[in-house]
């Protein structure tokens, strides 16, 4: 399980704000596998109005042993993305609800030029507070332990 990374530059919080661009659903090259927890899926089967095994067999893969929503060669987009929003919003997994607080995106040089090169919430609206970016950091964390 990651640590979980100390509050730096980030002690005050962070000035974001999602846009709702779809930019984070899209693929960037190499892999993107939205993993699943199974309270990700049991919601998101809920949300569908199917049952756990109905929604596995359509919209999940298992690669070495971890589930994760179905990736298509031809498709570089959530299969769940329509136009810029999640048509599965309320339900969506815990990778996307914790978006972009997650161990790997917080350290300086991640977040300034990984992140905010194709994010346009970074720098924008009043401020993710700290407790908020820890809170989503130990979902995270907590959801990496599950998959």
């Amino acid at each position: 399980m990651p640590n979980m990374p100390r509050p730096v530059w980030w002690k005050d919080g962070v000035k974001f704000e999602c846009q709702q661009s779809g930019k984070c659903c899209v693929s960037r090259g190499g892999y993107g596998f939205v993993y699943l927890t199974l309270a990700d899926r049991k919601r998101m089967a809920t949300h569908l109005g199917l049952k756990l095994s109905v929604f596995q067999k359509e919209y999940c893969g298992k690669t070495d042993g971890f589930f994760h929503l179905k990736e298509e060669a031809t498709r570089t987009q959530c299969m769940f993305l329509k136009g810029a929003g999640c048509s599965i919003y309320e339900a969506r997994p815990t990778q996307c609800r914790t978006w972009p607080f997650w161990p790997e995106n917080m350290s300086a040089k991640a977040w300034s030029l990984e992140v905010a090169s194709f994010c346009p919430g970074v720098g924008k609206g009043n401020g993710v507070d700290v407790n908020r970016i820890r809170k989503d950091l130990n979902s995270q964390i907590d959801a990496e332990s599950k998959y």
